[in-house]
């Protein structure tokens, strides 16, 4: 067994070694072999939960590095060395020392903390780390996604609890990492090894559909990739045709968001052709030149046209997808894309790119990273990494025509923080595509947005639950901390106004909850629970409305709901929330919401009303 894996392991490094032999300098390939001599060394002693020796890890890590990553020599060195100072009697200034201060950083920051009491918990804080410790250099995280990736590749050793907890860190943390970074296939790879480990049963079950599905479909598919091929070629078009099936983890995130089964599914697979590079035809033509003839000959479905060359994801991702209509009378989703679209596509930001976008791109990662890092002490650190890494994007552009990135779903308030926060504090309204909307409005691909701002407008609560942008979320939460706290809970039935009778009770978690004393609920509180009651102070506060409602029951006449209207705004400067009127028989019954400081100030506001001609009544109306 022992010259088993001494065979394995020569064989797996020197391959790396050939691997690197080809991009590096003669002095840094010495570094490399010295760095696999020195983890070799290190742990040559350690075994891995498989019982093969430890050294396989490092070895495979590393090979990940160089042949998926395609790094460069310090990375593959880091990696080679990723555990040597966590596990072995080497410190990080003996790697200092030998491969200098580069490396050292990169070991550095991929190497788990060792403290006695945490900020957050253990995993936060190494994540928090890792982020913390970008400094504009993302290799550092793509080697820690090379080493999460081997370690979910060999997690079958480990005890079913231990697999769960390392499953939940990849798909929670480490697959959106890859995700937003545009490594795909890395990105697909984590989230089914987690998938997996996490619902094994689940995800046998699909494992299988899939094989089977393959299975019903090798003919048609074949039949039809020969067509597709056929007919370009009689048109001197060379491509590569491959048929791509979605993986367990996609099909059945598709399945929940859907609430539909496996075999009702649309789109389990889709058809990708690929074509060379050609420098003397541009990429966009050569893609549309295939689509108009394949839509010669097969019906296309209205409105499947997805055109990702003119407006690329934000990550890079070009190609141009469209569903055609198969001879077995099925919609096929076909992507069209260049070898460059293919092999950025794979490769995302790893790959040699000169795009100012891509580099715009980057740099707004390396940001937004540090900035989470930064202010993750608001107890929001893990959600507000997922919530900017992991959704793919849409592309909305302002009326002057500039593009802005937003994950699918954000909403016209992500929009306006994105512009500026300024413009997001003050949103009052949105236009799309011409048409008057909220600002909690969901975007879709394509749509133009204006934002019609009011310094009188600021956030409310409910903003930061139609947000999904980082940028959005941390202004939001920043501002809503900071706005002046109401001391008590007020009765949901009743709902107070400072002024009014009201007194308190103390709940289970010290809090306190005024009702005023004539409402039902402290009635029997009082009676219940008396011990709980406690002394208020409730005292009007100018910088905290709350919520009332009016009933006005008045005789009909001309310009009544104007005159109304008038006095609440323009003599009474209130902002009117809903306005709502009956009118039965000459008699008109109407109810408007809006907000006040206190009961004084609506029995301030209720007396003006009633000197309004024709009417008769007005009333204090309990919300609901």
């Amino acid at each position: 067994m022992k010259q088993d894996y001494e065979k394995l392991i020569k064989e797996r490094v020197e391959n790396l070694f050939h691997t690197m032999e080809q991009r590096v300098t003669p002095q840094e390939m010495e570094q490399i072999r010295a760095a696999y001599q020195l983890a070799h060394e290190a742990h040559k002693e350690q075994t891995r939960k498989t019982g093969e020796p430890y050294i396989i890890h490092p070895i495979a890590v590393a090979r990940i590095v160089a042949e998926e990553l395609m790094l460069g020599a310090n990375p593959v060195i880091a990696a080679f060395l990723h555990d040597v100072v966590e596990d072995t009697s080497y410190t990080m200034e003996d790697i200092e020392k030998l491969f200098g201060e580069d490396v050292a950083f990169l070991v550095r920051v991929v190497t788990k903390q060792k403290k006695e009491h945490y900020e957050m918990s253990k995993q936060l804080d190494n994540f928090k780390q890792m982020l913390d410790s970008v400094h504009y250099d993302i290799r550092a995280i793509l080697i820690k996604l090379a080493d999460r990736l081997h370690n979910m590749r060999t997690l079958n050793s480990m005890k079913p609890d231990k697999q769960m907890k390392i499953a939940g860190e990849t798909d929670y943390f480490y697959a959106p990492l890859a995700n937003r970074l545009g490594l795909y296939d890395i990105k697909t790879e984590l989230e089914n090894l987690s998938f997996r480990f996490r619902c094994p049963h689940e995800y046998a079950q699909f494992v299988e559909l899939l094989q089977q599905d393959k299975a019903d479909n090798d003919a048609a598919l074949t039949a039809l990739t020969n067509k597709i091929e056929s007919i370009l070629q009689k048109h001197n078009i060379q491509v590569r045709i491959e048929v791509r099936y979605r993986m367990p983890y996609s099909l059945w995130r598709k399945i929940n968001k859907s609430h539909t089964d496996f075999k009702h599914l649309a789109h389990r697979h889709f058809i990708q052709i690929i074509f060379p590079d050609k420098e003397e035809v541009s990429e966009k033509n050569l893609c549309l030149q295939i689509y108009s003839l394949l839509t010669d000959t097969f019906k296309e479905k209205p409105g499947s046209i997805a055109n990702y060359i003119d407006s690329p994801k934000e990550n890079g991702y070009q190609s141009f997808h469209v569903k055609l209509l198969s001879e077995h009378g099925t919609w096929e989703e076909i992507h069209i894309s260049s070898e460059r679209m293919v092999y950025y596509s794979q490769f995302g930001c790893v790959a040699s790119r000169s795009e100012s976008n891509i580099k715009k791109w980057i740099e707004k990662f390396k940001f937004v990273l540090q900035d989470i890092a930064y202010h993750s002490q608001d107890g929001w650190f893990i959600e507000n990494v997922v919530s900017s890494f992991y959704n793919d994007d849409i592309m909305v552009f302002t009326p002057k025509g500039q593009p802005i990135i937003l994950p699918q779903r954000a909403t016209a308030l992500d929009f306006a923080f994105e512009i500026h926060s300024r413009l997001g504090e003050h949103a009052q309204y949105a236009r799309i595509n011409g048409k008057l909307c909220s600002v909690k409005t969901v975007l879709h691909r394509g749509d133009c947005v204006e934002i019609g701002a009011n310094e009188q407008t600021h956030p409310q609560p409910d903003w930061v639950n139609h947000v999904l942008t980082y940028k959005a979320k941390r202004y939001l939460r920043t501002y809503l901390y900071r706005m002046k706290k109401i001391p008590y809970q007020r009765c949901p039935f009743c709902h107070p106004l400072p002024g009014d009778e009201v007194i308190g009770f103390t709940e289970n978690d010290k809090s306190v909850t005024i009702h005023k004393r004539d409402c039902s609920t402290a009635i029997r509180l009082a009676s219940q629970k008396g011990d709980s009651i406690v002394s208020i102070d409730f005292k009007e506060d100018k910088k905290i409305l709350y919520p009332v409602r009016i009933h006005i029951r008045a005789v009909d006449r001309y310009h009544l709901l104007s005159d109304l209207i008038d006095c609440i705004t323009n003599k009474l400067k209130l902002s009117i929330e809903s306005l709502h009127t009956t009118t039965t028989d000459e008699i008109v019954d109407c109810f408007i919401n809006f907000s006040v400081h206190s009961f004084n100030e609506l029995q301030d506001i209720i007396s003006f009303i009633s000197l309004i001609e024709g009417v008769d009544e007005v009333q204090r109306e309990e919300l609901k």
